[in-house]
Order: structure tokens, then sequence, then C-alpha cells
């Protein structure tokens, strides 16, 4: 079962090691032209960016470097990625959603492969 969500704020539970777990806030861009803008124009993100559906990106006429993360339609992390402006990312055939945010975010929320995330809309 593929999630939807419509284009707007939530929360992105990220489980940690520990048992804790991190709260980061997420805008959604589930629409065509939400997909299609993402970052462009922006000079960072307060949080992070879910595309969905998706399972590839580019950065090209971006204006920082981010990292990506490609999940699954379970929302497992299937590979993180840090990209510099300009770049071409590979499509990831069991990608479902692609995350996006500031270049070194993931590493501080401790988001790697094999790790599950969550969508709360309800707390946008």
């Amino acid at each position: 079962m593929r999630a939807r969500w419509p284009d707007g704020w939530a929360t992105l539970v990220v489980d940690g090691s520990e048992g804790a777990a991190l709260a980061v806030p997420l805008e959604i861009a589930s629409s065509y032209r939400a997909r299609t803008k993402g970052l462009l124009g922006r000079d960072s993100v307060e949080g992070a960016l879910l595309l969905s559906p998706a399972n590839s990106v580019h950065t090209f006429r971006m204006r920082f470097p981010i990292d990506v993360a490609y999940l699954d339609r379970g929302l497992r992390v299937l590979a993180v990625r840090t990209m510099q402006p300009g770049r071409l990312g590979l499509p990831r055939l069991r990608a479902g959603h692609v995350l996006e945010s500031g270049a070194g975010a993931m590493a501080g929320w401790g988001l790697r492969v094999g790790a599950r995330v969550r969508v709360d809309p309800g707390a946008g």
C-alpha cells in the first residue's frame, strides 16, 4: 500500500538507535507542481522536504548542497547521499519517496540505510 499525503506541512519522525524518536519539521510535496519546484529558488530548508511519489532528484539551479534519502513504499531508507548543486541523481528502482534536507542534517538525525521513518500529518 502506497502512502499518500496532500501538499503541506507535517512532522517527520526518525526513530533513534537508543529508542528515542526525533521530530523534524516536514514539508510534503505530492502534487506534480510542488514536486517539480522542490527546493528550487530557496537558500535553505527548515527540516526536510518529502517528494512523493518520487524515485530520483536533481540539483540543477539549486543554491546549496542537500542530503537525499531514497525511501521505499514502507518508508524504509534505501540509500542516503549528499548532492552538490548541478548534479543528477540516479533513479532508485525500489524507491517510492525521496526525502531532502540541508547537507549534513540527516547524519545529525541518525538517519541511515535500513532505518524506518514515519510521517505524522496531524502534527505539522
